[in-house]
């Protein structure tokens, strides 16, 4: 927010009233969680902070109404003890962070990262979708009550894995669940068994199969049953597209007995090296890698104010809540009355079902939940 000190006061007046109103939001284990907190430039100003209990937290949250509120996914002995090596690690949740800003989603062309539409927030749940349906649920054999779903209040969600045996786990360990995620390390010739070989059928993996080989092999043939466009975003030259979807029966017919030779393609090795390759990044790149594999890294508590849109983080109570989650209605935080705002141009907003916008430099009067936002965007002076 390009925010004069006029306005800090009033948006921070709305989230000291938000605190003061809302239920607790203090985090299980609070005393043994390492808090940090941040003003409107700077998301974590000061860490090392801790609460020996809710009422603590509360007035904390009341009186210095923070922007922006972090808290560790790690449990220590003494959370305010510094340098880190003395707050004595007792251990630590399994977190994943995904950010829209990692997509590369062709909307944000149009609009810039630091806006959010609806294709965005669409895309990063389906992420969040995928990454517990195929890989921690049925690959690292976590049940969803062992999970925890997260809306970041911004351009996200993160997930955290609060089963016993993971919280001893060290940066290395979280390093390799990551890595297996992101599909690094995934040998070619692992899923090619005869690739390179020449006048030799070319077998892969079956859509049946476990882990990587399983996934590649669903993945490509979502992708060519939904036609030509989605080939050529993973890479493939315009002819040979269309002639996959052209042949998708028998090539589906194929690779479902793990023949992968099914249409013939020039120097197939290389092309399906390039491909499958590329298919990985495409699957697991949204994670955050730096999060997973650092047992201290702070992230955004639940219930708390998000400095940057005025919304929620917000907990998500199932995969099946998530499904039909929509955080521009949901996490709203300061529903009453309205705000008069001078707007840059912004694109067209969608906030509680309702439609603002486009703006191009007017005066308006908005909900305020819909004012504070493009304020805090930086789109809007109130």
């Amino acid at each position: 927010m390009e925010n004069t000190s006029k306005e800090a006061a009033f948006v921070s007046k709305l989230i000291a009233e938000y605190y003061k109103s809302s239920e607790s939001i203090a985090p299980d284990k609070i005393n043994s969680r390492e808090f940090g907190a941040g003003t409107f430039e700077r998301k974590i100003a000061y860490r090392h902070m801790l609460f020996p209990n809710e009422l603590e937290f509360k007035k904390f949250l009341v009186e210095k109404a923070p922007p922006y509120l972090s808290y560790s996914a790690a449990y220590y002995k003494r959370p305010d003890g510094r340098p880190m090596e003395n707050k004595g690690w007792l251990g630590a949740e399994l977190v994943f962070d995904l950010d829209v800003t990692d997509m590369n989603l062709t909307c944000q062309w149009e609009h810039g990262r630091s806006w959010v539409c609806q294709i965005c927030l669409d895309s990063v749940k389906g992420e969040t979708i995928k990454l517990i349906e195929d890989f921690l649920i049925p690959d690292f054999g976590f049940s969803e009550k062992e999970l925890e779903i997260n809306f970041s209040g911004n351009r996200g969600y993160h997930v955290h894995v609060k089963k016993e045996s993971v919280l001893k786990l060290d940066g290395e360990a979280r390093k390799q669940v990551s890595d297996y995620i992101s599909g690094n390390g995934v040998e070619i010739e692992s899923l090619f068994p005869t690739i390179g070989q020449r006048g030799v059928k070319l077998i892969g993996p079956k859509p049946t199969d476990k882990g990587w080989k399983g996934k590649i092999a669903r993945d490509l043939l979502s992708n060519i049953e939904k036609g030509t466009d989605n080939l050529l975003s993973m890479g493939i030259d315009k002819a040979t597209a269309k002639n996959l979807y052209n042949k998708r029966a028998l090539i589906a017919m194929g690779i479902n007995n793990g023949n992968w030779d099914m249409v013939y393609i020039k120097n197939k090795a290389e092309f399906w090296k390039k491909i499958l390759t590329n298919q990985a990044i495409v699957q697991s790149d949204r994670i955050d890698k730096n999060v997973t594999k650092d047992p201290t890294h702070l992230i955004r508590l639940p219930g708390s104010i998000h400095g940057e849109t005025g919304l929620t983080a917000r907990k998500v109570a199932s995969l099946s809540e998530l499904a039909k989650f929509d955080p521009m209605k949901e996490a709203i935080a300061f529903k009453k009355s309205e705000i008069t705002v001078k707007t840059l141009k912004t694109p067209k907003l969608i906030m509680n079902g309702q439609e603002f916008g486009p703006f191009d430099g007017e005066k308006t009067t908005l909900p305020v939940y819909a004012g504070i936002y493009l304020a805090l965007k930086g789109l809007a002076q109130i």
